[in-house]
């Protein structure tokens, strides 16, 4: 396949109108038991948010950018299963818990869900549910969110994501026996600890080995390492709520977080898609196809048709 421009996904920029919060492809006979999913995509944003924002650059700082660019091009090249969120993480983070929210940024908050927990203790730094503020830029919001707006989110973007998510990956499991969701993000570029320390281009996240069998953990790092491209697993990121609801080993289930460095397939700017997204394209293409015969294997089907190319 040539280096051609990657196939661009609807909803590239602010506010194209009303748009279904997420979207899901999984032909009923799907060729590979894989899924990629695309949580921190969406770039539709609805006027009365952009408004809302303190700074008209806050979403930039949001959105796993072009992440959802990405995605569609390894499925295109793959034939993997996809689900992209179009909502984007500003609106609410599909990777939080529905309850981890810091009920100080929400008007009329009922007073039982005032009280802190651990639940919420990654909304108290800022980056929750709806996020409330970033480092470096502090406070996003002109306003407060109402108790009505939060859970009318809830009710129409995060939880039918979820089910939707769920039954997806209960289908593949079905029909091969296991599945495996890639969760795929992106990550600001890495600071160097020190001068030799060699910077991961890719982060691979499994909740420290709770969420996906460590077969598949290993060969997605050796796939990075023999590219030339420098790999890490779970540090600095391990996973998050996606990965502790859907990842379920014992059931067949297997779950991995993706991270890729922004600086890999965006321009320098780090907003737009830069020269290299085709190649980095391909290489996570190449992943998908070295994991789904090992996927077919844990489960017991070694039948596993040939991946597009």
């Amino acid at each position: 396949m040539g280096e051609g421009k990657p196939s661009e996904p609807p909803g590239d920029s602010v506010d194209k109108g009303p748009r279904m919060p997420f979207e899901l492809t999984l032909p009923d006979t799907a060729p590979l038991p894989i899924l990629i999913a695309a949580p921190h995509g969406g770039r539709a944003y609805p006027a009365p948010v952009m408004e809302n924002f303190r700074s008209s650059e806050t979403h930039l700082r949001l959105e796993d950018r072009h992440i959802d660019t990405l995605a569609v091009e390894i499925t295109r090249q793959t034939g993997a299963g996809l689900l992209v969120a179009h909502t984007p993480r500003a609106v609410i983070d599909l990777n939080r818990a529905p309850d981890d929210v810091d009920w100080t940024m929400v008007s009329g908050a009922k007073k039982i869900a005032m009280r802190h927990s651990l639940a919420n203790r990654r909304a108290r730094s800022g980056l929750g549910l709806v996020p409330r503020r970033l480092s470096g830029v502090g406070e996003i919001w002109r306003r407060p969110l109402s108790q009505v707006e939060l859970d009318d989110r809830i009710e129409t973007v995060h939880r039918p994501y979820h089910q939707a998510l769920g039954l997806a990956l209960e289908q593949l499991r079905d029909r091969w026996g296991a599945a495996l969701l890639i969760d795929l993000h992106s990550m600001p570029p890495l600071r160097r600890r020190h001068t030799d320390e060699i910077v991961p281009e890719f982060v691979i996240g499994d909740r420290f080995g709770a969420s996906c069998d460590g077969r598949l953990v290993s060969s997605a790092i050796d796939h990075f390492n023999e590219a030339g491209r420098p790999a890490s697993q779970n540090r600095p990121y391990s996973g998050g709520y996606v990965l502790d609801r859907h990842g379920a080993p014992r059931r067949g289930i297997h779950a991995i977080q993706v991270e890729v460095c922004r600086s890999t397939y965006l321009d320098p700017r780090l907003v737009q898609p830069g020269p290299r997204m085709a190649s980095i394209a391909k290489l996570l293409a190449r992943l998908v196809r070295r994991l789904a015969p090992q996927v077919a294997e844990i489960g017991g089907d070694t039948a596993l048709p040939q991946a597009a190319e």
